[in-house]
């Protein structure tokens, strides 16, 4: 028996380059570049891409251990002056199912090479989806965060 609720993800590409190990801050000097899987993908996969400035890039934190995954509320960053906030309330790498989105600067486009800026994941991360940022799928009207959100993004890019 199938079950219909199962989730199966082959990886589009890896990132090569940029940083080997994950730290918090300073993503935005860092530049890698996403190589797609070239036993499934040629270069018109990535066709009109570089019409684009930034890309929304879906990964997998794949250095995370699956029993390090948190389900309940802690302290960004472990910082006891921020409150509990549940896992679904930051975008830490130890989450259930360990996905990451990223948008990140696009710089070129070179055969099954994206060449890119800002991403925060590291050598050798699955990306799963690359997607075009377009300014109509951002937030529309007003957004709100609270303080401890803004301090901790303050030096990540």
């Amino acid at each position: 028996m199938t079950d219909v609720n199962a989730v199966t993800l082959e990886p589009v590409a890896t990132v090569v380059g940029g940083r080997t190990e994950a730290y918090d801050d300073d993503w935005d000097s860092v530049e890698a570049l996403i190589r797609l899987d070239a036993a499934r993908f040629t270069p018109d996969s990535l066709a009109g891409l570089d019409a684009f400035s930034h890309l929304e890039v879906v990964f997998q934190f794949h250095l995370v251990d699956p029993a390090a995954v948190e389900t309940s509320a802690r302290h960004p960053r472990g910082n006891p002056d921020w409150p509990l906030a549940g896992i679904f309330a930051q975008r830490g790498k130890n989450r259930p199912n360990r996905l990451g989105v990223s948008r990140c600067r696009l710089v070129a486009v070179d055969g099954l090479d994206v060449h890119v800026r800002g991403l925060d994941a590291v050598d050798g991360t699955p990306v799963l989806d690359i997607k075009p940022y377009m300014a109509e799928f951002g937030p529309q009207g007003p957004t709100a965060q609270p303080a401890w959100a803004t301090e901790l993004m303050r030096h990540y890019y």
